[in-house]
């Protein structure tokens, strides 16, 4: 199998790496600075004797390098600095992953996309409207890592293992995103029985705020650990078909009562991509959660037509 990263920065190398030493597939690393992919990708390609590995990773400034690729990643655009919203990045953002897609999709046209690039929800559109592909092949990696940080701040809580913690954050990769907690356990036992009502919603609130609180902390850069690690779970779905029960960004047509909007939910991950979205059966106040978590989305992409217009082939 062989996979294209396009972005060769923190989240993007490291995803590389994630896909290489996992045994995953191939690599081919890619980034517009002269030398920087080919940079990274020789230098994790040395480490493979030390890590134990036999799967080989290239970069390079063409995408004709992506030529063949199974699967294709997209990393690259402006990093969120300290005060920004996912949203406001929308505009330089949509406009990099559109000239992304469009490459890659020439030289690549039976890959599955996985988008990462924010504002996530707006690029998954945008990738899938430029490529014109279904939506099977074309998701977006959120619900994954905000899942994960769900997970994370219940077992600090609990003082338990995060690996027993099962939980789903669905909707948009943002403010808006919703947290299932009605389908949340430790274990089989619901956490509504393990912690309080303010507990809870302070570990909400934290997971809505995980992007932010990195970039506060970190100053001059983002996350990329754990978007990696949640990227190459989901390559790796795809790559051995594990029809693997996962939350991420897909285009609705009709699931939860909404349309033509990407949004996160349940979705079977295979090699067949997303290949089934599941509806899970939410309460009320939940379900209403994510019909705000859509329209929140939706505003998003009305902007990015309100400023590319409707036409993708001049996006």
């Amino acid at each position: 199998m062989k996979v294209t990263v396009v972005g060769a920065g923190n989240v993007g190398a490291t995803c590389a790496q994630r896909i290489v030493e996992g045994d995953i597939a191939d690599v081919y690393l890619v980034d517009v600075v002269e030398g920087l992919a080919e940079g990274k990708a020789l230098d994790l390609a040395q480490a493979a004797p030390i890590v134990g590995h036999s799967r080989r990773i290239t970069g390079g400034q063409d995408y004709e390098g992506a030529a063949g690729s199974d699967v294709v990643v997209i990393t690259a655009g402006k990093p969120r600095q300290p005060g920004m919203s996912r949203e406001d990045l929308l505009a330089v953002n949509a406009k990099i992953v559109a000239s992304i897609a469009r490459e890659v999709f020439a030289v690549a046209p039976d890959a599955i996309f996985v988008v990462v690039t924010n504002p996530l929800d707006v690029t998954t559109h945008v990738v899938q409207r430029v490529t014109g592909l279904p939506r099977t092949r074309v998701m977006g990696m959120a619900g994954l890592l905000d899942t994960a940080r769900f997970r994370t701040f219940v077992a600090w809580r609990l003082g338990c293992s995060a690996e027993d913690v099962s939980a789903m954050v669905l909707g948009g990769h943002g403010d808006t995103m919703v947290p299932i907690l009605s389908h949340a356990t430790l274990s089989g036992v619901p956490l509504t029985q393990l912690l309080s009502a303010e507990e809870l919603e302070a570990i909400v609130q934290r997971t809505r705020d995980g992007g932010a609180e990195v970039v506060r902390l970190l100053k001059t850069g983002s996350a990329y650990y754990a978007p990696a690690a949640a990227v190459a779970e989901m390559v790796a779905a795809i790559a051995a078909d594990e029809k693997r029960l996962a939350p991420v960004s897909v285009e609705l047509q009709g699931e939860y009562g909404l349309k033509d909007v990407c949004l996160g939910v349940p979705v079977i991950l295979g090699a067949g991509g997303a290949e089934r979205v599941v509806e899970v059966a939410l309460p009320d106040h939940e379900l209403e959660a994510l019909h705000r978590s859509a329209r929140a989305v939706a505003e998003a992409v009305e902007a990015w037509h309100r400023m590319a217009g409707d036409d993708p082939a001049a996006w």
